[in-house]
């Protein structure tokens, strides 16, 4: 039998896990969610969501994970019985399926690093920029490539195995990404007028609060922490028992939180500072920040520091997916690493050709009225991953709570009143938030 593999450290553990949650939630989506939704009043609820049922719901999955030492097709029917085990494929399933159009955003990034690189792609009027990018979101040729160059960096690492892949790279990239949002935070706030971008972010305008905003908040705050996904509970399946759960969950909450306030003031000062529309929707960071890039002073060098931050933030959040749909194939099938890397990647390269197809050759090739990339996102982000959100809280709270109770304990007890909490808000605040936000996704109020 092959021993499992295991971080090499805690923190390889926190910040790979951490990178896994960050991906482009937190530079891509949460600006334009935050510019659409109110700004602090989107920010409040997401932060509160987060550390609450968030923070729970992850504890849970890592629990999960680390108590079956597997993912989770094994870890769901070894504590749920076979019939609510099968979130646990439906989990690695909708994992696989959110890669296939991920990469093809991925591809983007990689297209816009190598674009600012060479001098391209810094345009003043925002709308032109729009235009350009819709020009190459649909030419075919240029979508298909990145997405490939995207796909075969994460393939790269997740060949070298979790401390000599994953580990290495997560320790090298995460705060190579903190610092370049820094860098660029600094700049964006010695801007004229920035300050109304930190007021936006942070001062309480009570009259902008909805309905909607709310509830986008509290979906926010599972796509930031990757949870339901499966990728995290792989994750923890290769975590010592030696190492406390409770309070690396907590980091990992923590660094997620600040990736997302960070880049918030990586470009909502820079955006009010130019003049420019915070509720520009997800074209914010393509098609409005070159148009920023193009009137600050080394322009160009700002531009590239600002898609390596997005390279890395979605490399290695699509490391993790990957690496989950990988030791599936190596734990259920027992296939080598490598051939389940170029089976899974293979498999991945074809569907996410046909996303990347979507904006043009294939735009008018749908399944139920939506495009391949919809409905990839569609059946993941309001089916698969809101079910294996709520086989988290059930099966850690209903069907294995003495399990949940070991691993939470296992390194030094947790007090009676932090278990109660943990019962309170993952066994019944969770399920309700996850079935309001399910059924806003799928349209049905």
């Amino acid at each position: 039998m092959t021993t499992r593999s295991q971080w090499g450290s805690r923190l390889g553990f926190i910040l790979a896990s951490a990178g896994s949650a960050v991906g482009l939630g937190a530079i891509w989506k949460f600006p334009y969610m935050a510019g659409t939704n109110g700004g602090s009043i989107f920010l409040l609820p997401y932060i509160f969501f987060t550390v609450t049922i968030g923070l729970v719901l992850l504890m849970g999955e890592m629990c999960m994970g680390r108590a079956a030492k597997a993912g989770a097709a094994t870890a769901f029917p070894r504590f749920a019985g076979p019939w609510v085990g099968k979130i646990g494929i439906l989990s690695v399933l909708t994992g696989f399926l959110v890669l296939a159009f991920y990469s093809v955003v991925g591809g983007w990034t990689v297209y816009y690093t190598f674009e600012a690189i060479i001098g391209n792609g810094i345009v003043n009027d925002p709308a032109m920029m729009r235009t350009e990018f819709g020009t190459f979101a649909s030419s075919g040729f240029a979508p298909v490539v990145s997405h490939l160059a995207f796909l075969t960096a994460t393939a790269v690492v997740i060949l070298f195995g979790i401390d000599k892949g994953i580990e290495r790279v997560a320790k090298f990239l995460m705060p190579l990404l903190f610092f370049m949002m820094l860098g660029l935070i600094i700049r964006g706030l010695t801007l004229p007028g920035a300050w109304s971008g930190i007021e936006f972010l942070f001062k309480p305008d009570w009259s902008a609060f909805t309905g909607e905003s709310l509830l986008n908040a509290m979906g926010f705050a599972f796509f930031s922490l990757s949870v339901g996904s499966g990728s995290q509970m792989n994750y923890g399946s290769y975590l010592s028992n030696k190492v406390h759960l409770p309070s690396s969950v907590t980091w990992i909450v923590f660094l997620a939180i600040l990736s997302s306030i960070l880049g918030g003031l990586m470009i909502m000062p820079a955006v009010f500072a130019f003049g420019l529309s915070p509720d520009a929707g997800p074209g914010l960071t393509f098609a409005t920040m070159p148009a920023v890039f193009a009137q600050l002073p080394f322009g160009q060098g700002f531009a590239v520091m600002f898609y390596i931050c997005l390279f890395v933030a979605a490399l290695t959040s699509s490391i993790s997916i990957l690496e989950m749909s990988v030791q599936y194939l190596v734990d259920e099938w027992k296939w080598s690493r490598g051939f389940a890397v170029t089976v899974t990647t293979t498999i991945l390269a074809a569907l996410g050709t046909l996303c990347a197809l979507s904006f043009g050759p294939l735009a008018d090739v749908t399944i139920f009225g939506k495009t391949f990339f919809d409905f990839f996102d569609y059946l993941t982000s309001n089916i698969g991953m809101p079910i294996g959100v709520l086989g988290i809280a059930l099966v850690t709270v209903y069907f294995a709570w003495p399990m949940t109770c070991k691993q939470l304990s296992l390194v030094r007890p947790v007090s009676p009143w932090f278990l109660k909490t943990y019962r309170i808000v993952g066994g019944i605040f969770a399920p309700i938030v996850i079935v309001l936000v399910t059924l806003k996704g799928l349209g049905l109020f």
